[in-house]
C-alpha cells in the first residue's frame, strides 16, 4: 500500500506572452490576464458619460428643448387637433387649443385678411361690422357660436353666409385666428351646495 502523500494537482499552465501577466486568482481552473481594457470599450464608456451629462444639461437643467416624452405628447395632441380640424368636428376645448397653434392661426389670418378685413378691420377693431375683440358678443362668443355665425352669416345685418364659400376647414381657421386675439373667459365657478333643510320641529305636548 502506497502511503506517500498525494501532491495536489496543479492547474494547467498556458504559455503567455511576456508582456501579459496572469492574475494570481483562479476560479474553477480559469485564470485571467491582467490586461488593459481595449480602447473601443473605453471610448464607448467615456462617450456615454459625456453624452449623459450633455443630455441632462440640455433637457433638465437649461431646458433648451422638450424632453422626448413631452415632445411625443405634444405631437400627439397636435395630430389630434389636426384630425379634428380636417374632420370638421371640433369642440370648444379643441378650438381654444387650435387658437395657440401658429400654423392654424396664420392660415386663419390669411383668410381673414382677404375676406373679413373690409367689415371688421385688420385688427378686429370693427368697421361696418362690429369689433371682434370683446367680452360680450352679439351672436355668441363661444368658439362653436363663432363658427356658426361665420358659417350661416347674419343676412339681416349684411353679413353673408360664408359656409359654402370658405368651407368648414377655412372657417375653423378663421375662428381660431379670432380666438387667438381674445382672452379665454374664466370657467364659471361650480354652484355651491344648498344648505340642508333643518328637520321640522315637533311641538311639545
Amino acid at each position: 500500500m502506497n502511503n506517500e502523500p498525494s501532491i495536489p494537482e496543479q492547474p494547467e499552465q498556458f504559455d503567455a506572452p511576456l508582456d501579459d501577466v496572469l492574475r494570481p486568482h483562479s476560479y474553477d481552473g480559469i485564470r485571467e490576464y491582467d490586461k488593459r481594457l481595449p480602447n473601443w470599450w473605453l471610448f464607448t464608456l467615456y462617450g456615454t458619460i459625456i453624452f449623459s451629462f450633455g443630455y441632462w444639461s440640455l433637457f433638465h437643467h437649461w431646458h433648451v428643448a422638450l424632453e422626448p416624452g413631452d415632445a411625443v405628447t405634444q405631437e400627439i395632441k397636435q395630430n389630434a387637433l389636426l384630425a379634428a380640424k380636417n374632420s370638421g368636428t371640433v369642440t370648444d376645448e379643441q378650438m381654444w387649443a387650435m387658437s395657440k397653434d401658429l400654423t392654424v392661426v396664420d392660415a386663419g389670418r390669411t383668410t381673414f385678411t382677404t375676406t373679413c378685413v373690409p367689415c371688421h378691420g385688420d385688427h378686429l377693431q370693427g368697421k361696418i361690422g362690429p369689433t371682434l375683440i370683446k367680452d360680450k358678443w352679439l351672436h355668441g362668443g363661444r368658439p362653436m357660436e363663432i363658427i356658426h355665425t361665420i358659417t350661416n352669416g347674419v343676412p339681416p345685418k349684411g353679413m353673408p353666409t360664408w359656409g359654402p364659400i370658405l368651407g368648414r376647414n377655412r372657417i375653423i381657421e378663421v375662428a381660431s385666428f379670432i380666438l387667438s386675439l381674445n382672452h379665454r373667459p374664466a370657467a364659471a365657478p361650480a354652484p355651491s351646495a344648498a344648505p340642508a333643510a333643518s328637520p321640522p320641529s315637533t311641538a311639545a305636548n
